[in-house]
């Protein structure tokens, strides 16, 4: 899938211990997290179970280096995620499964992410045509940065050649929402 499938759910809705939720989630929060960038960086730094991807809170969410839009862009991005809730309801009864697969996602929605991605790109600042590779090394320069800042140190740290073959990571929190 290009787009993980999410939505809103009423207050109601019981989410099981294997999904997560955004409580009192917005129209651009919805629009980031459906956005090619978010979803770049889930399909990098985010685990698989099989072959579906996991979204989890302090792989993806938490440690995703979100825009620091204006007002007018972040108005942008919520008509732009709620013209993606509108495209879906142009298919009454069709399931998100359906709706997303690679195959049979209608053109309608199609555009209406395309055109998210592209408000998203412009609250970064940057005009990458939906390119991941270029989304994705930009958001780890942001993700670099943004550690540095919060450790109070002007450059990162020279790589050095590991003592063993194994690799140690380390994740911080850096999105505080």
């Amino acid at each position: 899938r290009e787009y993980v499938p999410m939505a809103f759910l009423s207050k109601d809705t019981i989410i099981s211990n294997l999904a997560s939720f955004i409580a009192n989630a917005d129209l651009y929060i919805f629009g980031i997290i459906t956005s090619s960038f978010s979803m770049a960086w889930m399909r990098n730094v985010g685990s698989r179970l099989k072959s579906d991807y996991r979204y989890s809170a302090s792989l993806v969410y938490n440690t995703f280096p979100w825009p620091n839009p204006t007002r007018e862009q972040k108005d942008e991005i919520e008509n732009k995620a709620q013209a993606i809730l509108d495209a879906r309801d142009n298919h009454p009864g069709t399931s998100l499964a359906f709706l997303y697969d690679p195959d049979t996602m209608p053109d309608d929605l199609l555009a209406a992410h395309r055109a998210l991605d592209k408000a998203v790109e412009a609250a970064y600042g940057v005009d990458f045509g939906g390119d991941e590779e270029r989304i994705l090394a930009y958001l780890f320069k942001l993700y670099e940065e943004a550690l540095l800042k919060e450790t109070g140190e002007t450059t990162a740290p020279k790589s050095s050649k590991p003592k063993s073959s194994g690799i140690k990571v380390i994740v911080k929190r850096v999105n505080k929402q």
